[in-house]
């Protein structure tokens, strides 16, 4: 496998570091996998994971974030029952799994539920305040402030 070099990409970004590894560990896992899973977004800062657990109930199933980490995990209890029986096709899978997915910062999980053999995991980013862009007036050398730009303006008005 090739290594992909990002070391152009860090002299203008600052504060990346976590990118190139991230980025190398997608290309080492590969997509699909047990259970299949989709990932909707549901407007800017609304995403949704449904993951296929047919077999697996509440009881089965885990889900932890840690370090912007989120892993699902699923361990079906074997019953006496179903050693007894005998399968002429067994296509229904229940073996254990554990899913990860990389978490961007400020994206926390809000909601999760089990329908219909679906697990549904709902995540929203909420970004800080002190984090959100806010509009810088320069001040010229007399401490007034530069004429003839419309952020200002605007700031002056709304003051």
């Amino acid at each position: 496998m090739t290594t992909i070099d990002f070391s152009p990409l860090f002299r203008s970004m600052i504060g990346f570091d976590r990118m190139a590894p991230s980025l190398e560990n997608a290309f080492r896992n590969e997509a699909g996998g047990y259970p299949p899973y989709n990932v909707e977004v549901e407007d800017e800062n609304k995403y949704r994971i449904t993951m296929a657990v047919a077999g697996f109930a509440e009881g089965d199933l885990g889900l932890e974030t840690k370090e912007n980490l989120l892993t699902v995990t699923g361990s079906r209890k074997q019953d006496d029952d179903e050693d007894a029986r005998r399968y002429l096709y067994r296509g229904i899978a229940t073996r254990s799994f554990e899913r990860r997915f990389q978490l961007a910062d400020y994206v926390k999980v809000v909601d999760a539920r089990l329908e219909n053999g679906l697990l549904h995991i709902d995540l929203v980013r909420e970004v800080p305040e002190a984090m959100k862009p806010r509009k810088i007036e320069i001040r010229g050398d007399n401490g007034h402030y530069i004429e003839g730009t419309s952020a200002q303006a605007e700031t002056r008005a709304a003051a």
